[in-house]
């Protein structure tokens, strides 16, 4: 395994309750919760989870979009989150995201040349005509025409947009790039050439990628390991085969359940989980899970697991998995 570009050592972030006008914050949304990980270069670590498990807010605090509650952040061996303001924004030219929504994500005022040159701009790239020359030579690597470029962002469909939003991440030539849900908004048959589109840049560029999604199947296709997060804290970490063929965590054996095979022949059970998703203001005691876990001990109640590796390069948050396992 290659060296890791990105090192996430106990990553919090917690969003204060308001009370009323005159009163203090009631309490606090614990929307990641110590989360620990590393991204290698050249690699696709991918992060699922159901709607508010905290992972696309750990794809914001890891560019300091958002600012960590607590935690440290080392990009290129340097703790980022030491860093100033003006520091940080030099560091963001080798860090770069790619939006959900492609329609939200693209100022509407602006011309698509604007859009894309504004990077270049920040970061103090090139003269306005050298400029004017790599938005072409962008969003022809995209698949999209130079000409293009004298567009607004109305004129275009969903995977043009989404095509738009990969070549403003790309243009200043960066090392880590976070994908937060970049295909969820778009047409399936759309998602399948936007993925095609990732993973040729990602080989042509030597790009590392976060791809944050809800979609297993998708998740699959494009990552080289698999973190599961649950109520803002990571329950499993895999190599992709490894965690999609032997899942240790109940959690991530119900979602893998639901995952439909294309093999009729084959017969799977399904696992539905009871009860609903606790809220992250108070999430229960112990193992997160353990209110809709099937196989719940009593420990599971009272004592939060460790995330640890319980074999070759697979971590485990679940008290099914002690010391003496394996």
């Amino acid at each position: 395994m290659s060296e890791a570009l990105l090192q996430v050592q106990h990553l919090k972030k917690y969003f204060a309750i308001p009370g009323s006008i005159f009163s203090r914050n009631i309490g606090k949304v614990k929307a990641v919760d110590d989360v620990s990980f590393d991204v290698h270069k050249g690699e696709v670590l991918g992060i699922v989870g159901e709607s508010g498990c905290g992972k696309s807010t750990t794809g914001k605090a890891l560019l300091r979009l958002i600012e960590p509650t607590a935690g440290q952040i080392f990009f290129n061996g340097e703790d980022i989150t030491r860093l100033s303001e003006v520091e940080m924004r030099k560091i963001r030219r080798d860090m770069q995201i790619i939006f959900q929504d492609p329609y939200a994500s693209l100022n509407p005022r602006h011309k698509i040349e604007k859009i894309l040159s504004e990077p270049l701009l920040v970061h103090g790239i090139g003269t306005k005509e050298s400029r004017r020359r790599k938005v072409s030579e962008i969003l022809e690597v995209v698949g999209l025409s130079g000409d293009h470029a004298k567009r607004y962002p109305h004129q275009f469909s969903g995977g043009q947009r989404q095509r738009i939003g990969i070549a403003r991440a790309l243009i200043v030539k960066p090392k880590l790039i976070i994908c937060d849900e970049p295909v969820s908004a778009l047409d399936v048959s759309i998602q399948s050439q936007i993925l095609n589109l990732m993973e040729d840049l990602q080989e042509e560029f030597g790009l590392t990628y976060v791809f944050i999604a809800h979609d297993l199947s998708v998740v699959h296709h494009i990552s080289d390991r698999i973190g599961v997060m649950y109520l803002g804290r990571m329950v499993e970490l895999a190599e992709n085969e490894a965690l999609y063929k032997n899942p240790y965590h109940p959690y991530t054996k119900s979602l893998l359940s639901a995952v439909p095979n294309p093999d009729p022949d084959i017969k799977q059970e399904r696992i539905i989980l009871q009860g609903d998703v606790p809220s992250p203001a108070e999430p229960p005691s112990g193992c997160a899970f353990h209110t809709r876990c099937p196989e719940c001990m009593d420990i599971c109640k009272s004592a939060r697991p460790d995330f640890q590796q319980v074999t070759e390069d697979h971590f485990v948050a679940c008290h099914l998995y002690g010391d003496g396992f394996g």
